[in-house]
């Protein structure tokens, strides 16, 4: 089975059909994708103007959501070298305790699901470096209100997720589903509440 870096050399091989370099790229999610395969997907046709349906994509726009997608993994690998290193030190200091970080990280285990979002159809507008480095950031930090990714507090606690995990809080805004422990106790809260609302609203 072809890893991602040789997935990748075949996505930027011009002497490859663009069938088979649009497949190898769609490949390539299999290895790597951090919304989850669809929704990484979606969010790479968007950026770089791609019908998701295209066959025969121009080889230029596959080359830039290539692109995109190696420059988030650059920024997976380079956490989980730094998670390692943070593992194998507490570990030699007696700290066998796994803390929410780590519990999120087992989780994520291989790249894909990373920042899971609700619905293919819903993802964040920034670039997925950027998504990363926003999330990896919030773990690493004191718990807040808002969205780690957009910043906004519209939050909803959601029971109907297709994936793990299959409850928990979404932004309604970017569609992301919230890691529980960037998220005040109090925020959480507000997230049920939230949810809450919307549905006695829709009645």
């Amino acid at each position: 089975m072809a890893g991602f870096r040789a997935l990748a050399r075949e996505v930027r091989n011009p002497r490859n059909s663009i069938a088979l370099r649009r497949t190898s790229l769609r490949k390539c999610l299999e290895r790597f994708a951090p919304y989850g395969h669809r929704a990484t997907w979606r969010h790479l046709c968007a950026r770089a103007g791609i019908a998701p349906d295209d066959r025969a994509p121009d080889p230029a726009r596959l080359i830039a959501a290539l692109a995109e997608l190696e420059e988030a993994r650059e920024v997976w690998l380079a956490y989980e070298v730094e998670f390692a290193g943070r593992r194998r030190r507490e570990k030699h200091e007696g700290i066998r305790q796994p803390s929410a970080v780590d519990d999120w990280h087992r989780n994520t285990w291989g790249g894909c699901d990373i920042v899971p979002c609700a619905s293919p159809e819903v993802t964040p507008d920034a670039r997925l470096a950027d998504v990363l480095r926003r999330v990896i950031a919030a773990m690493e930090s004191a718990p807040g209100r808002s969205c780690p990714v957009c910043a906004q507090e519209r939050i909803e606690w959601r029971t109907d997720l297709e994936r793990y995990p299959l409850q928990g809080p979404v932004c309604t805004d970017c569609g992301i589903v919230v890691p529980t422990s960037v998220l005040t106790p109090a925020a959480l809260s507000a997230t049920r509440r939230y949810a809450l609302a919307e549905q006695y609203a829709a009645v």
